[in-house]
């Protein structure tokens, strides 16, 4: 008998949006409001800043309006992301395009290395054969562009930061508001001492914490592309705890990966005991996994074991066990979960 996870019960009904009983923070609608609203000020400070930086011959400043471009790059990103992955599954695409907004955090992830290798470049020569720089006109545009990017940071996190693609976003912003701080000291330090290296050594610092967010980034989508298990579930104690449910014999054929972020989903193969109800173990299953996991979409092929894997055997004798497993799945993947000592 093959029962599949996903059941349409009372309730549980489809619309634009996808299950209703599944949310997945707050709408896109009030995303994007928050988004365009953080973008427009960056944009307009950006503009301005880029004639100063000029004006005051401050790698800070230039580099932090570099930055500032790339953080409305990222928005403009994060929208369209946003707009690919509200429409819904046709074709070929049966997830839709839900994994466009990895596709834009990786990117805000590459261009934050990549600008921040230009800038550590750059920093190094200005140590080296520093410029004569405008203390007083970097300290204020760096104050002023602190406040700027407090009020576009609090427009993003706003919106739902458990979204990779926003959180992208919101670590480009973030970084732009730790980039403005170290300009403005370094800004006050020349207006004090006269010391113009201050500048460079402010955008190495912010360097630093750009690497730091861009690698984050990276790796995190990097594993929902390669398709990893979510970072706070374990397969093997989970297999390890369906296994151990009234009536379960064997869990193989286990799968949890994420469709993208903030969205799980788990496959599996599970043996229930001669004269188990499968309906029963399958609804009983599915609750365990979204009460402990907050993993809703699933898909449970429940059938019955043969009697020889009731068997009493030693726990090193696999034989009588992999016979009934080889006759559901010839190739399984994974560790076979079984209440006996197994490997892992």
């Amino acid at each position: 008998m093959r029962h599949q996870g996903q059941e349409h019960r009372p309730g549980h009904e489809h619309g634009p949006g996808g299950h209703a009983g599944h949310s997945h923070g707050v709408s896109a609608d009030a995303d994007r409001r928050w988004l365009a609203i953080a973008l427009t000020l960056i944009a307009a400070f950006m503009a301005v800043e880029v004639v100063i930086g000029v004006v005051a011959q401050s790698l800070a400043l230039i580099s932090d309006a570099a930055h500032m471009l790339t953080d409305a790059v990222s928005i403009v990103l994060a929208l369209i992301a946003m707009r690919l992955a509200a429409r819904p599954a046709r074709g070929g695409y049966t997830y839709g395009l839900k994994r466009a907004e990895i596709l834009s955090a990786q990117a805000n992830g590459l261009s934050l290395l990549l600008l921040g290798a230009w800038l550590a470049y750059e920093a190094v020569h200005r140590l080296i054969d520093p410029p004569e720089v405008q203390g007083g006109l970097v300290l204020g545009t760096a104050l002023a562009g602190i406040a700027v990017n407090v009020a576009a940071a609090w427009c993003i996190s706003k919106a739902n930061r458990s979204s990779l693609n926003v959180e992208g976003a919101y670590q480009h912003i973030l970084n732009d508001l730790f980039a403005f701080i170290g300009t403005a000291v370094a800004g006050l330090i020349v207006v004090l001492t006269g010391f113009a290296r201050a500048d460079g050594i402010a955008t190495l610092v912010v360097v630093a914490l750009m690497v730091k967010a861009g690698y984050g980034l990276l790796r995190e989508s990097g594993r929902i592309f390669l398709e990893a298990a979510p970072v706070n579930v374990d397969p093997d104690a989970l297999g390890d705890q369906l296994v151990a449910e009234p009536a379960v014999v064997e869990v193989h054929d286990l799968h949890v990966w994420q469709i993208t972020s903030g969205q799980a989903a788990l496959s599996a193969h599970i043996l229930v005991e001669p004269g188990g109800d499968c309906h029963a173990v399958r609804r009983d299953l599915e609750e365990l996994l979204r009460h402990d996991y907050g993993i809703t979409h699933t898909t449970l092929q429940v059938d019955h074991t043969a009697a020889p894997v009731l068997q009493l055997t030693l726990p090193g004798d696999r034989d009588l066990l992999a016979t009934d497993a080889a006759a559901h799945c010839a190739d399984a993947h994974g560790p076979v979960h079984r209440e006996a000592p197994h490997e892992h």
